[in-house]
């Protein structure tokens, strides 16, 4: 068998190390969905040769705008923009926020290059503002690439994709923030051993996964990032989010109950990603990564939309150029010691709460609503103080000092559309907790069990809902789309029954009873098993209220 013929770029004994040659195979199928399978089993990545061969194929089909510079503009242009400075020397473009250059197996010519292809880019894609994940990419691809002109070609196609509904790599600092935060909200609901260690170990859970893209994008290995890429190129962004959650799980798996090897767990997450090969295969990583049973691509596309919608009620914009991550004040869980007081749970115990919530809300300050020991024991009143506000966060302390409650994330005054008779609204990212004496959360029964509901037609997603759900029908408008009942055919309301309230009680969750139950008076309560979040009791069934708190949340800028 004759070696595999790589191109200049590539140190031959690190490949042949990294990525050993097979030898080469055909791909002759055209299908998407054999396309995937093939992607996800590896069937290319043995093969220089063919794998170099389906890029170009697969980055070929991308839909891209009229006009995208090819091989021909990066000749024409390379000489102008590199000029006589030695291509190791050559400065960065901005919108790669002084990332490292992953070498991978590129020589010294390789890895100048990478370098002379990123500053072309920047010439000819003036709207790209913030693009990290960018030097990883055309790394990569330039072990798979005749020359430099080729290279440029495939990464300019990538980025130049004009598909509405396939996004590949984030190019605005708005898109990189709201990717962020959304990753944050998957492993909240999909990794919460994961997050509960983030948690515990960080100051700043949020800053952790901000990171998820270096995870991918530079510290990866080439065997693991050339498998997510074969992927990536054929699945689409989603793809990531898997293989990020996948490599926080198996973090925590190694990691928990051991001390962590530095004060710095991002430095400790970024290390154990360089050296995963001592832990997991590329095939175990991606085994993991697809049984991760997320919901559809609309669904996060939804998330990512909200996130990006409270990014810029924040003054953060698609033009904002990297200079931005000077002036991330506002990105952190935003409970402080100095400025927190609660007659019913502490500052540790309202961060773990602020943890579960969504991350485009966990950006603010709590925000005492409305207190049973302030403004008395009257449901009206509480609705009266609550009014407007959007989610809120309610606490209840028993007589037996048993501590629960809900994240609720609808105005109260949806109530008020039922013409006084009591009807349930809200959305899929509502939950139960108790937090004495243990510790314990309660989601949406549709998250941890998707099997129950597919995902509604995209076109359903516009139609106003039922009266029975009572959500906005300007849905467009509203900060909290993410798993809005109206984006699933579900086969029962009892799983879509989160939250109602009349003038003699308050509910919160249905279908065998609800999660819990107060009365108007705020005196006596009620807590049992429930269909919305297939909880447990979260406190004495029955029960005495010694205090009932409302929080909302705050723009940190605020004051």
């Amino acid at each position: 068998m004759h070696p595999p013929a790589y191109n200049c770029f590539v140190d031959r004994d690190k490949m042949d190390s990294a990525i050993p040659d097979l030898g080469p195979k055909e791909l002759s199928c055209t299908e998407l969905q054999e396309l995937k399978q093939l992607a996800r089993q590896g069937y290319w990545a043995r093969s220089y040769a063919l794998r170099g061969q389906v890029y170009q194929r697969l980055i070929r089909d991308i839909p891209c705008r009229t006009v995208t510079p090819d091989a021909s503009v990066y000749r024409d242009i390379v000489g102008k923009i590199v000029g006589k400075h030695s291509s190791t020397s050559l400065p960065l473009p901005e919108f790669v926020d002084n990332t490292q250059v992953p070498s991978y197996c590129l020589n010294s010519k390789g890895e100048g290059a990478v370098r002379k292809i990123l500053l072309c880019i920047s010439n000819q894609f003036p709207d790209v503002s913030f693009c990290p994940a960018l030097p990883a990419v055309v790394a990569l691809l330039l072990h798979y690439s005749a020359d430099e002109a080729e290279c440029f070609e495939k990464a300019c196609r990538i980025l130049a994709c004009n598909d509405p509904s396939r996004k590949l790599v984030d190019q605005s600092f708005l898109a990189f923030e709201s990717s962020c935060m959304t990753f944050g909200d998957l492993v909240n609901k999909y990794c919460q051993a994961a997050h509960k260690l983030m948690v515990a170990v960080s100051e700043d859970v949020l800053q952790v996964y901000a990171d998820w893209q270096r995870w991918l994008f530079g510290e990866l290995p080439l065997s693991y990032f050339a498998r997510v890429f074969d992927v990536f190129l054929v699945e689409g962004y989603k793809v990531l989010y898997r293989v990020a959650l996948a490599i926080l799980k198996f973090f925590h798996k190694v990691r928990a109950g051991q001390p962590l090897e530095s004060d710095n767990v991002k430095q400790d997450i970024r290390a154990f990603v360089r050296d995963i090969a001592k832990t997991v295969s590329p095939e175990k990583l991606l085994e993991k990564a697809f049984a991760i049973r997320l919901f559809s691509r609309k669904e996060i596309q939804l998330l990512q939309m909200a996130n990006e919608k409270a990014l810029k009620q924040k003054g953060i914009t698609v033009k904002q150029k990297s200079v931005s991550l000077s002036k991330r004040q506002f990105v952190h869980l935003a409970v402080h010691a100095d400025s927190f007081h609660s007659e019913i749970v502490g500052v540790k115990e309202m961060r773990d709460i602020w943890s579960w919530v969504p991350e485009r809300f966990a950006l603010c300050q709590p925000l005492l609503l409305f207190s049973s020991l302030q403004h008395g024991y009257s449901l009206a009143r509480f609705y009266f103080q609550c009014e407007g506000r959007e989610p809120t966060v309610l606490l209840i302390k028993t007589t037996q000092k048993e501590v629960c409650g809900a994240y609720l994330s609808t105005d109260w005054s949806e109530r008020n559309k039922f013409g006084g008779k009591l009807g349930f609204f809200g959305t899929g990212e509502c939950f139960v907790f108790r937090l004495q004496p243990e510790v314990q959360r309660y989601e949406w029964v549709v998250i941890k069990h998707p099997e129950l509901t597919k995902p509604a037609s995209l076109e359903s997603a516009t139609v106003p809902p039922s009266p029975s759900h009572s959500v906005s029908s300007e849905p467009a408008d509203r900060l909290s789309p993410f798993l809005a009942t109206r984006h699933f055919n579900l086969p029962s309301k009892t799983e879509s029954l989160f939250m109602a309230g009349g003038s003699d009680c308050l509910i919160i969750g249905g279908g065998g009873g609800p999660a819990l139950y107060i009365d108007g008076d705020l005196n006596r309560g009620r807590t049992g098993h429930c269909d919305t979040f297939n909880n447990q009791p979260l406190c004495s069934e029955n029960f005495l209220i010694a205090a009932v708190e409302a929080w909302g949340f705050q723009d940190p800028d605020i004051q």
